[in-house]
């Protein structure tokens, strides 16, 4: 099996991280031309100015919002971008910034920096783009960055919600793996040993430093975020998402269609987690209590999902993606299954 590897060229992490931009946008040959950056309200009005500060004098540049993350809007925005005839594009905020920015680039063909201002979710450095309007709920893909500026200043300021719901997607590798393995096995699927490794070692972080990133510690932060980098390398190496997301991601997905809204997906997944790892013969309550010591919910009500969901999300999960085979086999959970399943590892009463 052939497939390319699309690495970033740089990615640079640390204090005061965005001062950097000025000689990476140089390196990049974009000095002096015109670049959009791609930005929702909320992150530009908290650090937009701090942007502004460095972008002005290296190149021109037009910011735009990133008002909802739907194939429907990310369309309209390349169309809206293409007018400006940009040599870059910039993602910077969250997810929804991030994965229209990746849209965007792959649709006018051209490079994207991602700035993440927030740790809340994978997709940072990876070539993979989640947005509303597919046939199901998964990501597809685009580009992959050509750079990545994690400024630890401002990702430490990001709600303790979003920092928790970031490790709980890492987390979520333990069991992602382990349905990649399984794949591997009974389908004859590509396995990438490296790829898988380096994934599992984001996950083996986060549980080291699980009370630290629980309590949003500055320095944990940076160990939080390296992980995320190094899971969205991972799947550039695989050339899927197979190292990152596994059946704890097809429940998440599941939740998704059936009570939009009422968590973060790294919530999500990392509920997923627990009861993928029961299915796995894995150790289960090792992930349950990794959840606790970094503060994330273990009990679906604690998020606002009724136990009939989580129920119902685990009976349906498999059909969300028939050509991804995970511990969900290809018939799924009975809801007695499923019931029992999510009463044993405590995800409902």
């Amino acid at each position: 099996m052939l497939h390319p590897i699309e690495l970033p060229l740089k990615i640079v992490i640390g204090d005061n991280a965005l001062n950097a931009l000025p000689d990476l946008l140089t390196e990049l040959g974009v000095k002096g031309k015109q670049t959009v950056v791609i930005s929702g309200p909320n992150v530009w009005r908290k650090f937009g100015e701090q942007l502004r500060a460095v972008l002005e004098d290296v190149v021109e540049f037009e910011k735009l919002d990133a008002k909802e993350a739907s194939t429907v809007y990310a369309e309209e925005l390349s169309e809206t971008v293409r007018e400006y005839s940009p040599r870059l594009v910039i993602g910077f905020g969250g997810g929804k910034s991030i994965d229209l920015a990746k849209y965007v680039a792959y649709k006018l063909r051209l490079p994207m920096v991602s700035i993440p201002t927030s740790p809340s979710h994978d997709g940072i450095a990876s070539p993979f783009t989640s947005l509303k309007g597919f046939d199901k709920p998964f990501s597809i893909r685009t580009v992959t960055p050509v750079a990545i500026v994690a400024d630890i200043d401002i990702m430490s300021s990001a709600p303790i919600r979003l920092i928790r719901a970031g490790a709980g997607d890492l987390v979520a590798k333990l069991t992602a793996i382990r349905d990649w393995k399984l794949a591997h096995r009974l389908k004859g699927e590509y396995y990438g040993e490296y790829a898988a490794k380096l994934a599992l070692l984001s996950a083996k972080h986060v549980i080291e430093y699980a009370a630290e990133i629980g309590r949003g510690a500055k320095e944990a932060i940076r160990v939080l975020v390296e992980g995320l980098v190094s899971s969205s390398v991972a799947m550039c190496i695989a050339g899927s998402t197979r190292p990152a997301s596994g059946s704890e991601h097809l429940f998440s997905h599941a939740l998704d269609v059936l009570a939009p809204g009422r968590a973060l997906h790294g919530e999500q997944v990392a509920l997923g987690t627990i009861m993928m790892m029961y299915l796995h013969g894995g150790n289960w309550k090792r992930v349950r209590k990794t959840l606790i010591r970094l503060g994330l919910p273990v009990k679906a009500r604690d998020l606002g999902i009724e136990d009939e969901l989580v129920i119902k999300a685990l009976t349906i999960a498999h059909r969300l993606r028939p050509n991804r085979y995970t511990i969900l086999g290809e018939s799924g959970l009975t809801w007695e299954a499923a019931e029992r399943l999510a009463r044993i590892t405590g995800v409902i009463d």
